[in-house]
């Protein structure tokens, strides 16, 4: 099966019969393209036309980061498994507002779900979180009457400021979140910024493999976004794939303040750093359970392929989505 491929080193990307070829100073890597599902590219990378057209040809998605581990933005080919009826059905829920808004309510109550299913995990193991628990409680049970996406926003909003105030006692002081994004301004901030980029393009790479049109969200607006359906995902994926590895890197210490520079007002990780998230995220995605339903083992990149297909079947009315909720 094709996997993501990750280049930290700087160099040159160029196409030797049906195989990709990276070459840098110091050596040549041969990867046959049928085992490339996506390039993510962390170096200073060239490549030509030609070998953009060799990517689309063969459906390999290129996702790009500046230095500093920022996410750029992607190379999504051509749509190969275009589905003129669940385009106009993606449409159609967008532009009909109580469709959509019903659909925006799925994925903030599925990631406020998550959010409390994984602070209850922490209760657990005798952590404080009872305040932050109870205020996301009270917004769950309000997502059902609220009448805009915009409301739908704020109670997310205010259910992830109490979650991320847990982040210190969870943690520790050196982890406490107050979230700020453009730049990072401190280690953790890198860290949550980074994991959510992995979980967006990872999400990105799936909608690819599906009649999805990742241009159509719906909690989030299809503006001035190239993508937003990969964002509105992601809101019920955050605490299960993104939250959970950061709390095990920290809390194993693989992770500390040697991963991480600081330049002009912005802290990004290392590449030592980025190399360490990715590879702890690549095993995430890699890790099997029981998926209650099929009755076999799956992956939990399959588990976010399975989560489109579901939607897909709401979107053409054979099943009512149900998010994905963690176990």
């Amino acid at each position: 099966m094709p996997k993501p491929v990750y280049v930290f080193s700087s160099g040159r990307l160029g196409r030797q019969a049906n195989t990709v070829v990276l070459e840098t100073a110091e050596a040549k890597r041969f990867v046959p393209v049928e085992q490339v599902s996506e390039l993510y590219l962390f170096g200073e990378v060239e490549l030509n036309k030609r070998f953009l057209e060799f990517a689309a040809q063969k459906g390999v998605l290129l996702h790009f980061f500046n230095r500093f581990g920022y996410y750029v933005g992607s190379f999504y080919p051509r749509e190969h498994l275009v589905s003129g009826h669940l385009t106009l059905k993606q449409a159609e829920h967008y532009l009909d507002a109580q469709k959509r808004l019903d659909l925006a309510r799925r994925f903030v109550e599925g990631g406020l779900e998550n959010l409390t299913r994984l602070l209850r995990k922490e209760e657990a193991k005798g952590r404080r979180v009872s305040s932050a628990l109870a205020l996301i409680r009270d917004a769950l049970a309000q997502v059902s009457a609220a009448q805009s996406v915009g409301e739908l926003m704020a109670l997310e909003g205010r259910s992830r400021e109490a979650y991320y105030a847990t982040w210190g006692d969870l943690l520790g002081e050196e982890w406490e979140l107050n979230r700020q994004r453009r730049p990072p301004r401190d280690p953790i901030n890198a860290l949550v910024s980074f994991g959510n980029s992995l979980l967006y393009t990872a999400l990105l790479a799936q909608i690819y493999q599906t009649h999805l049109d990742p241009r159509i969200g719906f909690l989030h607006e299809a503006n001035y976004r190239r993508h937003s359906l990969n964002l509105d995902v992601a809101e019920i994926f955050k605490p299960v794939l993104v939250d959970r590895l950061i709390f095990r890197l920290i809390r194993r210490q693989q992770i500390g303040p040697r991963h991480f520079l600081r330049e002009g007002d912005g802290v990004f990780l290392s590449e030592h750093g980025r190399r360490l998230v990715v590879e702890e995220w690549e095993r995430t995605l890699q890790t099997t359970y029981r998926h209650v339903r099929l009755k076999r083992s799956v992956s939990y990149r399959t588990t976010l392929r399975l989560e489109l297909y579901k939607l897909e079947k709401h979107l053409i009315g054979d099943e009512p989505y149900v998010p994905y909720r963690l176990r």
